[in-house]
């Protein structure tokens, strides 16, 4: 069973917490763990030196070493590797937990890598990832399918750096102040800013644009933020859903990860009505884009109107200590550890099913 952990993301550190917490929620009776830690840099460590790389270590015997997952379905594992990257030998990995979060781990690129080695994984497959991924692509589908979204506007960083002031006034009239600007495709709240005037937005652009060449600013909502979690294939339920109560003015990466201001309110306090629209608009959300295996996704229930709108969907959510996704499962009756085992089901099920496709062409009797 590998875990891997960790990656060339903005999110990297946060992915180390998660890492942490699933390793250490797992039967070591039903599995057998293979730490497997991406540097910052994209090294691919496994064991003691992966171990390192968490907050506390947490593995221990197999001996340290650099490894790689190569796209050859004969392998159907991790091949480790000797001096000058030659391969030395194979370990089959039955299952892999992709604990990634941003960019090359939850957006299809590590999915697609595990697609080709023949590995069973948990989490969306590449498409499933990489239109999560993208908040742009996202909410087109989001619209597809009918959902109520946030007004947004959208540019590329090139045309932010070559034509700012056309972009800047086309936002203020047609959002107005405030907005939020946000990287398209990154998470945990990594370069998100809020702006209340033109030279806020500026900065706020300018910020956003360090970490991707896409950008999006959405109309800020005065609602209360409400999170809930879903598990499943083409069959997926949702979870009772829960309420983020922000330390700071929003909630931001030092408000999840830093200071510990905010607090949960699991199960939310909302309507029957509220919550069934919530968990069903959740479910249509996964399928939009084509997800399995899990994903949280996040609403505003506008204050005064009672309005639900969907903001945006994560397809590996965070598992640290203070995560929602696994909350929203415990507060309705789903335990840390029977998720994983839900999750890893889950995964070797969808595998199953891929497998049956046929690779090349036989014509029918």
């Amino acid at each position: 069973m590998g875990v891997i952990f960790g990656g060339r993301s903005g999110e990297h550190e946060v992915s180390l917490r998660s890492a942490e917490s699933v390793i250490n929620a797992m039967d070591r009776s039903k599995y057998e763990v293979v730490p497997i830690g991406i540097t910052k840099e994209g090294r691919w460590l496994v064991s003691e030196n992966a171990a390192a790389l968490l907050p506390q270590a947490v593995m221990g015997s197999n001996h340290h070493q650099q490894v790689a997952i190569i796209g050859d379905p004969t392998r159907r594992g991790l091949t480790r590797l000797g001096e000058g990257s030659r391969a030395l030998s194979s370990e089959p990995l039955d299952v892999v937990i992709p604990v990634l979060h941003g960019t090359y781990g939850e957006d299809g690129t590590i999915q697609g890598l595990l697609d080709m080695a023949g590995v069973a994984y948990v989490g969306c497959g590449v498409l499933g990832s990489s239109t999560g991924m993208d908040k742009v692509v996202m909410k087109q589908l989001f619209q597809q399918a009918g959902l109520t979204i946030i007004e947004y506007d959208w540019f590329l960083r090139s045309a932010w750096e070559s034509k700012s002031a056309p972009i800047i006034n086309r936002i203020s009239r047609a959002l107005r102040f405030p907005v939020f600007v946000k990287p398209a495709n990154l998470g945990s709240s990594v370069g998100v800013s809020k702006a209340a005037n033109k030279d806020e937005l500026r900065k706020a652009v300018d910020d956003a644009a360090r970490y991707d060449r896409k950008i999006v600013v959405e109309r800020a909502v005065d609602g209360r933020e409400i999170e809930v979690s879903i598990l499943g294939n083409e069959n997926p339920i949702a979870s009772l859903p829960g309420e983020i109560i922000t330390g700071h003015e929003f909630y931001d990466y030092e408000d999840k990860y830093i200071d510990n201001t905010s607090r949960t309110e699991v199960p939310a306090k909302l309507p029957k009505k509220t919550i069934e629209r919530i968990q069903s608009d959740a479910i249509r959300a996964f399928q939009a884009i084509d997800g399995s295996g899990l994903a949280r996704v996040d609403f505003f229930v506008e204050r005064g109107t009672g309005r639900v709108i969907l903001n945006e969907i994560n397809t590996m959510p965070g598992f640290t200590s203070i995560s929602m996704y696994p909350k929203l499962w415990e507060a309705s009756g789903i335990s840390y550890s029977e998720l994983i085992d839900r999750l890893i089901e889950l995964a070797m099920e969808r595998h199953r099913d891929k497998s049956r496709n046929l690779t090349s062409y036989q014509p029918t009797a």
